[in-house]
């Protein structure tokens, strides 16, 4: 027979896992935050901005490159972008109901 009974075996196995998920990010250090860049499209509101941010994918079947939008809104402490503005955001805590993210710089000013 086994040296170990089965149920120590079982736990090893668990306890191994664990140390996989944690070996791939350091305990008390955080994840990377995303960061985007995108336009300008919206600065109507106080401290905040809409920003358009395009991707471009491949489709699975037809193998076309594509682009896909999304609009994020973007917490703007100095009110500091205008419409056409290239920025860069980071992705943060909730600010409000909508704002996921925040300025980190802009890239280019609209012309």
């Amino acid at each position: 027979m086994s040296d170990q009974p089965p149920a120590q075996d079982a736990t090893e196995a668990v306890s191994t896992a664990g140390a996989v998920a944690e070996s791939s990010t350091a305990i008390g250090e955080r994840p990377t935050r995303k960061v985007r860049e995108g336009l300008v499209i919206s600065n109507a509101n106080d401290k905040t901005a809409v920003v358009r941010v395009t991707d471009r994918v491949r489709h699975r079947r037809y193998a076309k490159t594509v682009q896909r939008s999304t609009k994020l809104h973007v917490h703007d402490e100095q009110n500091a972008t205008n419409v056409g503005d290239r920025v860069r955001v980071t992705e943060t805590r909730p600010t409000s109901k909508l704002k996921r993210w925040r300025l980190v710089e802009i890239l280019e000013r609209a012309r």
